[in-house]
């Protein structure tokens, strides 16, 4: 049996145009709310005794939409948000890794030391975040979790012993069981 599934919100402006959206309150779009109707159909072929999210807007949005589908008010939970993005914050992709080759390349390739410049490393944000699933897990069980995919990256590798998830492809609205 799973207890802990963890869920990325929807798409939001900022994924489809690859800018960093770190903890600004960025709304899912309608790509997104449509991928959370759809994670929400999922989510409602089991049972849930809580719903927690990060209480970053787009995590919110998808959990609200899922939480009337399953039963449930969604908790926020600030262990949860994605890494903060420091002064890369609102910036695109592309203009980062021009301005900033090495630094950009450490964040593509997740390595564990990489620490965004005036904001979070991917070690800080693992340990708040492993912190928010062992904390669910002493709850009543199984518990929906919407939070990032930096997120849900980082509680992989620390979970499977295994760097190679720090970069994992996880889509938008996607659903990830727990060992």
């Amino acid at each position: 049996m799973t207890f802990v599934s963890l869920a990325r919100h929807g798409q939001t402006e900022y994924n489809a145009v690859r800018r960093f959206q770190g903890h600004l309150a960025v709304p899912l779009d309608d790509v997104g709310r449509e991928q959370a109707r759809e994670l929400a159909r999922a989510a409602a072929e089991r049972q849930w005794s809580a719903l927690l999210c990060s209480p970053l807007r787009r995590a919110r949005e998808t959990a609200e939409i899922v939480g009337a589908a399953i039963g449930h008010y969604p908790v926020s939970d600030a262990r949860f948000a994605e890494t903060d993005c420091g002064d890369w914050t609102d910036r695109t992709f592309d203009e980062v890794q021009a301005a900033e080759p090495e630094l950009f390349q450490a964040y593509v390739e997740a390595d564990p030391f990489f620490a965004f410049p005036g904001g979070e490393s991917f070690a800080q944000q693992q340990l708040r975040v492993l912190e928010g699933i062992d904390a669910a897990r002493t709850g009543p069980l199984p518990v929906l979790i919407v939070c990032h995919r930096g997120s849900i990256r980082l509680a992989l590798a620390a979970i499977h012993g295994d760097d190679a998830y720090r970069s994992a492809d996880i889509p938008n609205a996607s659903l990830i069981d727990l060992p």
